[in-house]
């Protein structure tokens, strides 16, 4: 009797949830409209308490489909619980209230991945929307290796709903910091710079939905602060180090000025001045 071994999908893509019954069938659904279906989808459900849970019971007769509920305890928490319990030799991530916008998308960073062993995260650019779906703008991040390095400092230029990663070299970084409760992708991805190298499509694979406590002025400040640290982690790993921790600082600050929404074209101004043109492309 001849017995097949079932294989492993090549991609795990790791959905990250609590209380989001609006949109969790819409994040899913652009996973499933991919080109590219040899995957398996993991949702992390970080505790919630409204119907997020029946949506997805409406999914998990497809044997692709996993479910793991825990205890509420953070999204870094569960992107790892996640990614521990993956099979994919690659990682793709999808917070479940954004969505990918292009069909190609994971098609095109496994195609590239195995052909470029040396880089271990991929990327691409992002659509921000509100919640009515009306757009903010769009952005592009550098594509080329160096370009990115010479930047990682002063900004995240890789948007987490758009990435896949090599799992061995996650395993290898030690994952994601538990510690953290914002900036933990980017802290992520810093760390794995520093065993391999990166690189961003120019194009757009995600919408990303803008929410009010990503808007909120506590939690802007408190990002701020976790900034200044992350910063200074990798200091010796990335070049302009005092120039990034400079502009750190000066967000810090003024996130503090009363009414500092008047103040924002000379800041901005100012910014320009001092560090010059961003790296990316707003439109």
């Amino acid at each position: 009797m001849v017995i097949f071994k079932k294989m492993n999908p090549l991609v795990s893509v790791i959905i990250p949830t609590y209380n989001r019954e609006k949109y969790i069938k819409r994040a899913i659904d652009s996973v499933l409209l991919q080109s590219f279906q040899n995957f398996e989808i993991i949702i992390i459900d970080d505790g919630s308490i409204d119907n997020t849970k029946d949506i997805i019971a409406n999914y998990l007769k497809d044997s692709r489909f996993k479910y793991i509920y825990q205890n509420n305890q953070g999204v870094s928490v569960a992107l790892d619980n996640g990614i521990k319990k993956s099979k994919g030799k690659y990682v793709s991530l999808l917070h479940s209230d954004d969505y990918w916008c292009n069909v190609e998308k994971l098609k095109k960073q496994v195609d590239f991945l195995e052909k470029h062993q040396d880089f271990f995260l991929v990327g691409g650019g992002i659509v921000r929307i509100k919640e009515n779906k009306t757009i903010i703008n769009k952005t592009l991040y550098p594509s080329d290796d160096q370009k990115i390095r010479e930047f990682m400092l002063f900004s995240c230029l890789f948007a987490s709903s758009t990435v896949v990663f090599v799992k061995k070299a996650y395993l290898l970084s030690g994952g994601f910091d538990e510690k953290l409760k914002v900036c933990e992708d980017w802290d992520l991805w810093l760390r794995l710079g520093t065993i391999g190298k990166f690189y961003n499509f120019n194009e757009y694979f995600a919408y990303y939905q803008e929410s009010d406590k990503s808007l909120s002025n506590s939690f802007y400040k408190k990002s701020l602060k976790n900034n200044i640290e992350i910063v200074k982690k990798y200091r010796n790993n990335y070049p302009f180090f005092k120039k990034a921790l400079l502009l750190r600082f000066f967000y810090y600050l003024y996130s503090f000025i009363p009414f500092n929404h008047k103040l924002l074209p000379i800041f901005s101004k100012f910014k320009r001045i001092i560090f010059g043109k961003p790296v990316y492309i707003k439109k």
